[in-house]
């Protein structure tokens, strides 16, 4: 009895087991994942992952995914291949419904055109020379990328924060009007001197002013392969400290051919852009060079207010299978016609009897009251027909890049900048003891106590140091030890070209110098760790060391030594958790330190009381990408102790002054989406939503009444200058493009593009009459492309700025003083209404 059930029993099993071995046979399953940069965290389109065994395979889309569906179980040979990475060759068990498999994949090494695809345009290496400090998806940063072909369109003469204007929590000025010249950028209020701007990973902002002047490098757009946009604190960055964002910029890759081509626009105010660019292709299976001239040359919106702007960019690379040498030199020349001083608010919308009394109560002669009377919007105070601001800068970085079989990589580069120039000025009714010159006397009756003069303001400076990074890769444990050493030495000083009453001085006799010596040296060590693929454990460890001394006579012939020395521990801190393989959320906590720039030590009244500033920055965000939508959103809270911030007090010669405010804090939600709703049709928006304040503020009145005397006023709760609280925009396009298979095939892409800036204050009393107003500012773009049998491209693109013709104000200046009752004086910086530009582009 026992021996027959125990039969049954056996024998229902074996009919189980065969039963689940013929549905095993003929199951299927489905496999999917995401394929990955490992450096940039990026996703990779168009990689192909195949299951050998069986034939199947399948491409990956914009965001990076697959999916191969009706497997039979079994074991396989699963490849990832890519023409541009390495290949990968997994062995895969397939036995449940659905098997995921994510893949970070490593970039080809460098240098050996056999590892070149042959639908490659670009050698794969200028990205190593800066990733150690740039941000990738596995970090919880908030940031914005632009590529070179995302720029070309807005490139048709434009300063760059014209081409980045439409990047979320920015702001682009031009005091020009038309972009062209001296301009600025803001990111989150935060003004040009707290944004660390880097080129390769070798900073770019000027030592001590702490700012980057764009008009030294006109045109570099043209030589831009990449630019990331990281908003806050970011990650550790040589340089400038960053303590509202980071603009990395990488110059373009080479090229596997030998090229030449040309980019061409003229427009509105005779504003012209020519520039010529070459590359020899490779040359021996190792050098490459590559080079570019530019001429930019503008009148300006405002009156007088011209651009003569000239650079150069030159490279040269030495590649092999493991190392890279790449040798950089590029600079500019730059002559403005000064338009610093801005647009009273009386001409913008006083009567002429507010304009006569802003002449008397601000000395103006005849000449000056009658170009004030008779001028518009684009008015400007300067006359003199050599007011103009020439200056040149040289810049030089040699990088080394060498790739171990053991996962470690080692990028170096040293630097050298050099600038010099000046800035002329034609001061009526100067007094001699301004400039350390005693009155002429002819005789006891006779006593000149002041002249006409013609006066320049020279610096001549020079920037070099090295930075360096080694990092070890191995996918899932990402560690980058990195830091810089840079040295900077100024000298600033004054000098009289002209007299209209010389007596015994000399031309050329200097009336001030000063001499300047910053050393910064910074050591740091970031690290992303994964754990089981979705999981990404962020920090980042800066210790930074600044040594900053001057002396010297200022040019309001005061003496003045400083001497200081500060060290600064900036510790970063996020997670990054990938809910799956197209959703993200992360979180991060960092703090950022930043010393006082020049003017903050030199002006103030009591040095011993200029303090350095300090960030506490709180940031969580969520990502969602689709294949053809995505949306972002990133929370922001910024807390500062002494934000630098102006007081509205003014030193000897009316500049504005800066002082510590002990509590303020900047914070926001910023959303970003993308939407291709139909085939061509794209639309891209991004919106700020913010809250800027200081928390308590002591505004600084003169009064010259009866004598010098100073009111204090204090402000609880304001708004942070330049802070507006909504800044959006968004850009609706559409692109055409002809079937690739055609001998001559071309593409139409047309573009309206829109930005919003809400009310803004130009000081911290947030007093309605000192506001700039909102502005919403609408441009619209056109490009045709056609590519020819033998891969000649043309191209045409037309823009139209300010489609609408707004009458609006980007920034301005006030100070205010006391005279019997309180008086503010309000200058602003009005931009061109409706302007055009027409381009034409030849690659051969």
């Amino acid at each position: 009895m026992f021996h027959f059930l125990d039969v049954v029993i056996m024998r229902i099993r074996l009919v189980a087991c065969l039963l689940f071995a013929f549905q095993s046979c003929f199951s299927q399953f489905t496999i999917s994942g995401c394929i990955r940069d490992v450096s940039s965290g990026l996703s990779i389109p168009s990689v192909k992952v195949s299951l050998v065994d069986i034939g199947l395979e399948a491409l990956t889309d914009s965001v990076g995914n697959y999916q191969i569906q009706n497997i039979p179980s079994g074991t396989y040979q699963l490849t990832i291949s890519q023409e541009n990475y390495e290949f990968v060759d997994l062995e895969t068990v397939i036995n449940s419904d659905m098997i995921e498999v994510n893949y970070l994949l490593k970039k080809k090494l460098l240098g050996i055109p056999a590892l070149i695809g042959p639908g490659s345009e670009y050698f794969i290496m200028n990205e190593v020379l800066v990733e150690a400090t740039r941000a990738s998806q596995r970090s919880p940063i908030s940031y914005t990328e632009l590529t070179s072909k995302e720029l070309a369109p807005l490139n048709t003469g434009q300063d760059m924060p014209y081409l980045l204007r439409f990047t979320p929590s920015l702001i682009a000025t031009s005091d020009a009007g038309n972009g062209i010249g001296y301009t600025g950028l803001w990111i989150r209020g935060s003004d040009p001197s707290r944004i660390n701007v880097t080129i390769n990973g070798v900073p770019l902002n000027d030592p001590e002013s702490q700012q980057v002047f764009w008009v030294n490098t006109p045109d570099f757009g043209s030589s831009v392969n990449n630019i990331q946009i990281q908003r806050g604190v970011g990650t550790s960055a040589n340089g400038a400290a960053s303590f509202g964002g980071s603009i990395k910029m990488e110059t373009r890759g080479v090229r596997n051919e030998a090229y030449a081509e040309t980019n061409n626009a003229f427009g509105s105010f005779n504003t012209w852009k020519n520039n010529v660019s070459f590359g020899t292709g490779l040359l021996k299976n190792h050098f490459i060079v590559e080079g570019r001239l530019s001429r930019i040359a503008s009148d300006g919106y405002i009156d007088r207010a011209s651009s003569d702007l000239k650079s150069y960019f030159l490279e040269g690379n030495y590649l092999t299978e493991r190392t890279t040498v790449k040798l950089l030199v590029f600079g500019g020349t730059e002559k403005t016609y000064q338009s610093w001083n801005g647009t009273p608010w009386e001409i913008l919308n006083g009567t002429q009897e507010d304009r006569l009394n802003y002449a008397i109560r601000n000395g103006l002669n005849d000449a000056q009251t009658s170009n004030l009377t008779s001028s518009s919007r684009t008015y400007n105070f300067y006359q003199y027909e050599n007011q103009v601001d020439n200056y040149g800068q040289d810049h030089a970085q040699l990088h080394l890049s060498h790739t171990f079989k053991n996962n470690w990589r080692l990028n170096a580069a040293a630097h050298y900048t050099h600038g010099e120039g000046y800035f002329e000025e034609f001061k009526t009714d100067a007094r001699y003891e301004d400039y350390g010159l005693r009155p002429l006397a002819f005789d006891s009756a006779l006593l000149i106590e002041s002249t006409d003069v013609i006066r320049r303001r020279w610096l001549k400076n020079d920037f070099y140091g090295g930075v360096f990074s080694l990092t070890r890769n191995n996918g899932q444990w990402e560690s980058v030890l990195g830091g810089g050493w840079n040295e900077y030495r100024g000298n600033h000083f004054g000098e009289l070209v002209w007299l209209q009453f010389a007596g015994t001085n000399f031309i050329g006799d200097e009336y001030y110098r000063g001499k300047s010596l910053k050393q910064d040296a910074n050591v740091y060590w970031k690290n992303v760790f994964t754990v089981k693929t979705k999981l990404d454990i962020y920090w980042d460890l800066q210790a930074r060391m600044v040594n900053y001394t001057t002396s010297g006579t200022d040019n309001d012939l005061r003496a003045y030594t400083i001497d200081d020395a500060l060290l600064f521990f900036n510790p970063k801190l996020g997670v990054n958790y990938r809910i799956k393989k197209d959703k993200r959320v992360y979180v991060s906590a960092a703090v950022g330190n930043k010393e006082p720039n020049r003017n903050d030590y030199v002006d103030a009244a009591d040095v011993t009381k200029v303090k350095a500033e300090q960030m506490l920055d709180l940031e969580a965000g969520y990502q969602l990408k689709k294949e053809k939508w995505s949306i972002g959103m990133n929370l922001y809270d910024m807390i500062y102790k002494n934000q630098l911030v102006l007081t509205g007090e003014l030193n000897d010669v009316g500049a504005p002054l800066r002082a510590n405010a002990a509590n303020s804090f900047r914070r926001g939600i910023e959303l970003e989406g993308t939407w291709n709703f139909l085939k061509g049709f794209n639309l891209a928006t991004n919106l700020t939503l913010s809250q800027n304040k200081i928390l308590k503020f002591d505004e600084v009145l003169y009064d010259y009444t009866t004598d010098f005397d100073i009111i204090n006023i204090t402000h609880e709760g304001k708004d942070i200058s330049f802070s507006p609280s909504i800044i959006g925009a968004a850009q609706l396009s559409y692109r055409y493009e002809a079937d690739k298979n055609y001998p001559n095939r071309d593409a139409m892409e047309f573009a309206w593009m829109t930005k919003y800036v809400s009310k803004q204050y130009m000081d911290n009393t947030q007093n309605e009459a000192t506001s700039l107003p909102a502005y919403l500012v609408n441009d619209f773009r056109f490009t045709y492309e056609l590519t020819l049998r033998n891969h000649h491209i043309f191209t045409i693109n037309a823009t139209v700025n300010n489609v609408l013709n707004e009458l609006y104000v980007s920034n301005g200046y006030t100070y205010s003083y006391v005279y019997e009752t309180r008086i503010t004086e309000r200058f602003y910086y009005p931009q061109a209404g409706r302007s055009v530009m027409l381009g034409l582009g030849i690659k051969l």
